[in-house]
């Protein structure tokens, strides 16, 4: 049984989630549908506790005791995830990761190595902007905003491969929503080929996993049957998240 006060609470925090970080009441509002009045008062409490500070527009934002609890949630989510990413290395035979975005960036937080000896490494931890990943593709297809996230980190050029221009980068994503799966073909990396797939907690997109590895491999494998494979293995930990 839920409690009222804290489903309104944790819709207001996701609405400013969901509007980059900040937000104006209005803006709330429209998105929570709850009464100014409610969210006046839940910003209050939000306030005072520090999940919430208030800009000198008077606009909301996540605050940073968010910082400390997502911190704790992230390495709890990263622990979580190993044996999913181990069942698709010993699937697929290459490197599996999980990815996370913050803000405009693709933070890393899990891997389970290839066993083979040429494999790919990229660093737990590690922070990239998502229009040269295939994890980021796999995020940001999902989101109202991903122009604005290009238009504000830029999309600079990692290898002769990389997307640069943020229309076909829309393009892109329209492709990765319609096959359910997203790529990147030597595009933050020359001679290295990813495919990611997005993490669902029953709706939102809130991680992406991915297979990747020296391109001739990764195309070796039969696409459909590893984004199934990928597809099928997101599923269950996005489940498992939901209902542990």
């Amino acid at each position: 049984m839920s409690v009222q006060s804290v489903d309104r609470a944790l819709d207001v925090l996701e609405a400013l989630s969901e509007h980059g970080g900040q937000a104006g009441l209005s803006e709330i509002a429209a998105t929570t549908g709850l009464p100014y009045g409610t969210i006046h008062r839940l910003l209050q409490t939000l306030l005072a506790r520090g999940y919430v500070r208030q800009e000198s527009d008077r606009r909301y934002a996540l605050g940073g005791a968010l910082v400390r609890i997502g911190g704790v949630a992230e390495r709890m989510l990263a622990v979580w995830a190993e044996p999913y990413l181990a069942r698709l290395v010993e699937l697929s035979g290459e490197t599996a990761n999980l990815a996370v975005l913050e803000g405009d960036y693709v933070v890393y937080v899990a891997q389970v190595p290839s066993p083979r000896r040429l494999r790919m490494f990229a660093e737990v931890g590690r922070r990239v902007l998502p229009h040269s990943t295939a994890v980021g593709k796999a995020l940001l297809a999902g989101r109202d905003d991903a122009e604005a996230v290009f238009r504000r980190t830029g999309l600079p050029r990692r290898t002769d491969r990389t997307i640069t221009s943020v229309g076909e980068l829309l393009e892109e994503l329209d492709r990765v929503r319609a096959q359910g799966y997203a790529l990147d073909l030597g595009e933050e990396e020359s001679g290295v080929h990813c495919m990611a797939v997005p993490v669902h907690d029953g709706g939102r997109a809130f991680a992406a996993m991915s297979v990747s590895g020296p391109a001739e491999r990764i195309d070796a494998i039969d696409r459909e049957e590893l984004a199934a494979m990928l597809r099928k293995v997101a599923e269950d930990f996005g489940a498992a998240v939901l209902h542990p």
